[in-house]
């Protein structure tokens, strides 16, 4: 039964926006008290969060649907639909988050390092929103948007400052063992070792964490064995630990074939060329091995290497390694760059862009591509006449009709808002309407207008004082 799972495919979609609603207050004696539909709920958003609770992803491994909760649609009396809640993935430090092409989204380090994976779409205006004072009724009112939905990849690389790296059955497993308290599985067969095993060594004042990276084998890097599968394990360590085995009972092996065989399927998987390497012979308390060891230590310091020697069962040289290996982590840590807070820039958009560009496609269709429109196409009812010619005048004061125009479309030219797989085609007209003329301008209604009596009477009085003076104007007391 798999345990340890350290590359998933997650598929996430974030919650609906709710959707406005078209209402109208209506009392005892005032049916007709104005517009009063609430605006629609947010949709949640899809977030991956850092716990260092988590060490893998085994969980996303059964379960790769994951979707937020859908915003509530708004209600008459200004109500506000109820926000869809948001929900938060877990997941261990050191995940890296990929596009299902390969692109690096988000490296995800360090306690609480969030990453939203799917934003939660917006809620739609009610039309008591949308009111204003040339549209004092509108019978119509915004869409939600659909909440953000994609595939995405998610790949854990550990976050350990040493890395053991050797052939299967080398003994990495024994000296994780013994510095320091990780007990992982250790037995006299190859590959025992299936997942990363993290330890954590204190030697002195440094403390640092070392893992155990499964047995690599040639042709790792392409995919033979378990290497490429745990390569990336060794990516964000500060030094790579060779362990060698100098007791193996393989006649076609021996320790230096075993180093440079490892040294190939690094530079092959590469990005690991600046990493300082240390070589530890193990198995010394065997006696032919205390004697291969001697004999090939003076080969491996030509080199450059740093050759310690090491027996996990008899404890031996593991005071030395440990405190080499915190002052090369040390020396690591002090050379690396104070981390800034993340500085916030905001670009503002130039005043003269529209936000949108129309393009002639080879078949004829004239494309519009651009934020504004788009979102204002998937907000729009097309089962209300008024709500599509809410969206032309919107369309027409954003500049699409001028801009078609002046890319050489004409009347009953088709026009597509959006992206190819989910576009709104339709036949462009110069002039559209609502079909709602009859009522007056587009959102009025002369059924709201309220008459005012003392206003009236006050025009009556005024019209009868003007009558009786141009009666009297011409009136001469004296003839």
């Amino acid at each position: 039964m798999t345990t340890f799972v350290d590359r998933v495919e997650l598929h996430v979609a974030a919650g609906n926006g709710g959707h406005g609603c078209a209402s109208v207050h209506r009392e005892k004696f005032k049916p007709l008290g104005g517009p009063d539909g609430g605006n629609g709920g947010r949709g949640g958003d899809v977030t991956l969060v850092v716990d260092q609770a988590v060490t893998t992803l085994l969980d996303y491994h059964h379960h790769p649907h994951r979707k937020a909760t859908n915003g509530q649609p708004g209600g008459g009396d200004h109500r506000t639909g109820k926000e869809g809640q948001d929900l938060v993935l877990p997941v261990p430090d050191g995940t890296v988050v990929l596009d299902r092409q390969g692109n690096v989204l988000a490296d995800l380090v360090g306690q609480g390092t969030a990453f939203v994976a799917g934003q939660g779409g917006r809620g739609g205006l009610g039309n008591a929103a949308l009111a204003s004072a040339r549209r004092k009724a509108p019978g119509f009112a915004l869409l939600g948007e659909p909440g953000e939905a994609r595939d995405i990849v998610l790949e854990l690389k550990t976050v350990a400052d040493v890395a053991l790296v050797g052939y299967p059955s080398a003994g990495k497993s024994s000296l994780i063992s013994v510095l320091s308290a990780a007990k992982p599985k250790i037995a006299d067969y190859p590959f025992t070792t299936l997942v990363p095993n993290l330890g954590v060594v204190t030697a002195g004042e440094t403390v640092y964490t070392i893992a155990d990276v499964p047995g690599l084998i040639p042709g790792a890097s392409q995919g033979k064995g378990l290497g490429l599968e745990f390569l990336r394990h060794v990516e964000r360590c500060s030094v790579l630990v060779h362990v060698l085995d100098t007791a193996t009972l393989e006649s076609d092996r021996d320790p230096v074939s075993d180093l440079d065989m490892i040294e190939e399927e690094l530079k092959l998987y590469g990005g690991l060329e600046d990493r300082p390497r240390i070589v530890v012979l193990n198995k010394i308390d065997i006696p032919d091995g205390q004697d291969l060891a001697d004999m090939i230590r003076p080969d491996l310091e030509a080199r450059g290497y740093r050759v310690f020697e090491a027996s996990a069962v008899a404890r031996t040289g593991l005071k030395e390694l440990s405190f080499a290996l915190a002052g090369i982590i040390a020396e690591a840590r002090a050379a690396k760059p104070t981390e800034e807070a993340t500085r916030i820039v905001i670009r503002p958009k130039a005043v003269d862009d529209a936000g949108f560009s129309v393009t002639l496609e080879e078949d004829g269709i004239y494309r519009v591509r651009g934020e504004k429109p788009e979102r204002w196409v998937r907000q729009t009812d097309f089962n209300n006449d008024e709500a599509v010619g809410y969206l032309a005048d919107r369309l027409a004061r954003l500049g699409v009709e001028d801009q078609l125009r002046k890319a050489g479309a004409r009347a009953g030219d088709g026009v597509a808002i959006g992206a190819e797989d989910n576009a709104v085609v339709f036949d462009w007209e110069p002039t559209v309407t609502a079909g709602a003329e009859m009522l007056g301008r587009r959102g009025e209604d002369h059924r709201l207008e309220e008459p005012r009596p003392a206003a009236q009477r006050r025009r009556d009085r005024e019209a009868e004082r003007d009558e009786v003076a141009e009666e009297y104007r011409d009136f001469d007391p004296f003839s």
